[in-house]
């Protein structure tokens, strides 16, 4: 499983992310998208050395991040069951595996080459 996908699975999840300048931010996360940007509630920030400032919402870069800190009552075995394992899995026939442009060696495939005929 991906991370994104995992860290998608964390919705209305109280989280605390600790940023590569040291800031932590802790919230409640709305959602997380394919480049790992998340997005918060409730979010508390405390930058390295200053006093706490509370946000309503609060969206973080997903390239700044160093750590997620999960609590410690996230069912984790139920999160990290794959479910797009049996859905993604398609079903190709013996003929086409292997194949570029999917048809079979004598059709021609995706053009003539660079040799022309012989």
């Amino acid at each position: 499983m991906k991370l994104v996908k995992f860290l998608q699975k964390l919705t209305k999840e109280q989280v605390t992310i600790e940023l590569k300048n040291g800031t932590v931010i802790s919230g409640t996360i709305v959602g997380v998208d394919a480049t790992m940007n998340c997005h918060l509630r409730k979010a508390k920030v405390t930058l390295r050395g200053k006093s706490p400032r509370s946000y309503s919402t609060l969206s973080v870069r997903g390239s700044t991040m160093r750590a997620w800190l999960l609590p410690e009552s996230l069912n984790l075995d139920a999160l990290l069951v794959d479910t797009d394992i049996e859905n993604s899995k398609a079903v190709i026939p013996a003929s086409q595996q292997n194949q570029r442009g999917g048809g079979s060696r004598s059709s021609g495939g995706r053009g003539r080459g660079r040799g022309g005929r012989r």
